[in-house]
C-alpha cells in the first residue's frame, strides 16, 4: 500500500528535518520544500494527500501560497505551521479554508497525529458520495465537493462549500453559530463567531456575483443563519 505524500514547506531546515523525520516513521511519505515556488513545483508534478505550510516563508506568504496551491489541487487539505498565535492568524488561515493550525514550537508527534486526523477525516467525507442534489436554485454535487447556484459553479473554499451545504439541505432551519461551526468546521473549538460571520459574508458576495438582486442567505438576529424559503 502506498504511502500517503504530504508536502511539507518550511524554511528552517532544522524544523525541516524534525518534521519530515516525524511524518516519515509515522507510515508518510513527506515531500520537503523551502519556498512557495518550489512546493508549486512540486504540487504540479506529484499530487500530495496533505500540505504541511510555513506561514512565513521567504518568498511568499504561506496564506497566499495555500489559495495558490488550491488552484492546482482544488480541495487540497492543509496544516498551517506558525511562530505567531494570536487569533487573528488563526482567523485568516482558518477562513481561507485550512483544515488545522499549529504554533511553533510544537510536537513533531502532535503534528503527524493532526495529520492523520485530517486525512482521516477527509476520507471520511469522500466515502459513498451521493448524486448531485437540487435544492430550488441551488444543486449539491458532494462527489465534485461543488454546488451550483442558478446553474453556475461556485468557487468555494472546503469550508465555505461545508457552510453553504448545511444550509442549503434543510432550507428555512435556522442554525446557530455554534451549530454551523460544529457541522462546518473540522475542529469548532478553533473557530469564532466572527469566523462564521466572515465565511456567510463571503458566502453571500460569491451569490451576488451570480445573481446580483438576490439574498438567498437569511439573517436571525441574536440567533444565527438560514437559507430563504422563498426562492423561485
Amino acid at each position: 500500500m502506498s504511502r500517503p505524500r504530504i508536502l511539507v514547506v518550511e524554511d528552517e531546515p532544522a524544523i525541516a528535518d524534525t518534521i519530515v523525520y516525524a511524518l516519515s516513521t509515522e507510515g508518510f511519505e513527506p515531500h520537503w520544500c523551502a519556498t512557495g515556488g518550489a512546493a508549486l513545483e512540486a504540487a504540479r508534478s506529484h499530487p500530495c494527500a496533505l500540505a504541511v505550510l510555513d506561514v512565513g516563508l521567504p518568498d511568499i506568504n504561506g496564506f497566499e501560497l495555500f489559495k495558490q496551491l488550491q488552484q492546482v489541487d482544488r480541495g487540497l487539505p492543509a496544516i498551517f505551521l506558525t511562530a505567531r498565535s494570536s487569533e487573528i492568524d488563526r482567523v485568516v488561515g482558518l477562513e481561507l479554508g485550512a483544515d488545522d493550525y499549529i504554533a511553533k514550537p510544537f510536537s513533531p508527534r502532535e503534528l503527524a497525529a493532526r495529520v492523520r486526523t485530517v486525512l482521516r477525516r477527509v476520507q471520511r467525507s469522500t466515502t459513498s458520495p451521493a448524486p448531485p442534489a437540487a435544492t430550488g436554485p441551488f444543486e449539491v454535487d458532494d462527489e465534485r465537493k461543488l454546488i451550483r447556484f442558478r446553474g453556475r459553479a461556485l468557487d468555494l473554499s472546503r469550508t465555505e462549500y461545508r457552510l453553504l451545504k448545511v444550509l442549503v439541505e434543510r432550507p428555512g432551519r435556522v442554525f446557530s453559530r455554534d451549530e454551523l461551526m460544529e457541522r462546518a468546521w473540522d475542529d469548532p473549538a478553533s473557530a469564532f463567531d466572527r469566523t462564521v460571520d466572515a465565511h456567510v459574508k463571503a458566502l453571500r458576495a460569491k451569490l451576488r456575483d451570480v445573481a446580483p438582486d438576490e439574498d438567498p442567505i437569511v439573517t436571525h438576529r441574536g440567533l444565527g443563519y438560514s437559507l430563504s424559503e422563498e426562492l423561485p
